[in-house]
């Protein structure tokens, strides 16, 4: 070999030997910078799971709190259909009492609403031929000395109770307005006594 080739040979090998190092510090970066991008997306993905499983945490949560609430006006409105009810089962009996009590119960009210002793007492259609002049005479026995009550030849469209009639006054003893009055008086008492066992 002569000196040329010597060196050619000799040049190869350092350009080599620098290619290889070179190539071997590259794939160290190279393998480093995967390595800490790997970290960051083990890390990027772990946040996003974690966002993830909160968010998924956050909405469950809504989920089950409107749940509950749906629960709760579903339990409120039947618990109000049965205050309802119970409150036209009272009206109901009042208006089905037997004619002697329907009649003095009528009577007492009459009496109880009574300023002057001579208003004129409103029936319904129903009731006026039935009750009414039984119940005037009455409360007019009721009221004593002070009694000059008179049935009206009017009729009202109520379903039971009377009108009490002073010229312009006008005072509403009808069942629906009391049963509605007393019902706000009355109505959580009520609601304990039907809801306490559940």
């Amino acid at each position: 070999m002569n000196g040329i080739e010597k060196i050619t040979a000799r040049i190869r090998a350092d350009a080599q030997q620098e290619t290889d190092a070179l190539l071997a510090q590259t794939n160290a970066q190279v393998q480093e910078l995967a390595a800490q991008y790997e970290a960051k997306a083990g890390q990027a993905a772990k946040e996003i799971l974690d966002k993830g499983q909160q968010a998924a945490a956050v909405r469950e949560e809504r989920l089950v709190s409107a749940a509950r609430l749906e629960a709760r006006k579903a339990m409120l409105a039947q618990q109000q259909a049965l205050m309802d009810q119970a409150f036209q089962q009272a009206l109901d009996q009042l208006l089905n009492l037997p004619e002697k009590e329907y009649v003095a119960l009528v009577a007492s009210l009459i009496a109880e609403a009574s300023q002057t002793g001579k208003e004129t007492v409103i029936f319904s259609q129903k009731d006026r031929p039935r009750y009414g002049k039984a119940a005037v005479t009455r409360a007019n026995e009721l009221l004593g000395d002070k009694g000059r009550l008179t049935l009206s030849t009017q009729t009202r469209p109520i379903q039971g109770g009377f009108v009490l009639s002073d010229g312009d006054v006008e005072v509403n003893c009808t069942f629906e307005t009391l049963v509605r009055l007393q019902r706000r008086t009355v109505e959580q008492e009520v609601a304990r006594v039907l809801f306490q066992s559940r």
